[in-house]
């Protein structure tokens, strides 16, 4: 079985930064993705970035130019580094990692609230 234990949510003020961490435990021999997605009140959860095991990423054009996601292969840990925020940037971030043969797994989601 795989957690994940997401961290760093909070309240920011629009134009602010804030960053995410999620570690993944449990019998993990590879990993396919990590990725990020949101889901604001009232609207489908949408992927925000994704990052592969050979390093390529993905992002959804409303953060590209302010999200970086990045990845610790040792810790099993991925990162969303968000900066300008915005209002519309509120959502709860849920991690999601893919493990070949095995399939997805979700983190339990981190409040972001970008609000002045």
């Amino acid at each position: 079985q795989v957690q994940l234990v997401e961290s760093g949510g909070g309240l920011v003020q629009p134009g602010g930064s804030l960053r995410l961490s999620c570690a993944a435990s449990g019998t993990i021999f590879s990993i396919t993705y990590m990725a990020w997605y949101r889901q604001a009140p009232g609207k489908q959860r949408e992927l925000v970035a994704r990052i592969f095991s050979g390093g390529r990423t993905n992002y959804a054009d409303s953060v590209k130019g302010r999200c970086t996601i990045s990845r610790d292969n040792a810790k099993n840990t991925v990162y969303l580094q968000m900066n300008s925020l915005k209002p519309e940037d509120t959502a709860v971030y849920y991690c999601n990692i893919v493990v070949p043969a095995v399939g997805g797994f979700w983190g339990q989601g981190a409040q972001v609230t970008v609000s002045s």
